[in-house]
């Protein structure tokens, strides 16, 4: 299982802020993949898949933003009724707990990912691993197209 990582921003909920995230982004010519937003209370986290994840958090950190990075789990879901419930099952047989959860669509529908969160990712990557189940790889995933 290849690892994935996703960068999480704690930010102020006004208006502005995820511009001048996603700015930092550009300028440094990162491409998100995926993107969460959860807030409450007036403060929110911004979760973010991109291509150049280690770039990303070391120009978010230098421009003062609260931001984390962690493995994720993202596997990969068929795209039918009752798909999500399936991957659901298993984790839920495995005892893997689901802190958080999105969805990564790649290739105009073609594969979706099912992005895990969980307080023990290496025990999750343990217990899956024998399980018919089939995870984002980067090297197939993550093609930059070259200008």
């Amino acid at each position: 299982m290849e690892e994935l990582k996703q960068l999480s921003i704690f930010s102020e909920n006004k208006p502005g802020r995820l511009k001048k995230i996603t700015k930092v982004l550009a300028e440094e010519g990162v491409n998100i993949l995926a993107i969460n937003i959860a807030s409450s209370n007036g403060f929110g986290v911004l979760k973010f898949i991109v291509d150049k994840c280690d770039l990303a958090y070391q120009k978010l950190k230098q421009k003062g933003f609260t931001v984390s990075l962690n493995e994720v789990l993202a596997i990969e879901l068929v795209d039918k009724p009752g798909g999500l419930c399936e991957v659901a099952t298993i984790l839920s047989k495995k005892r893997i707990n689901i802190e958080n959860a999105y969805v990564l669509i790649l290739e105009s529908r073609k594969k979706a990912f099912l992005i895990v969160d969980t307080n023990d990712i290496e025990k999750a990557k343990k217990l899956l691993k024998h399980e018919n189940l089939r995870f984002f790889t980067a090297k197939k995933n993550i093609k930059r197209k070259a200008k």
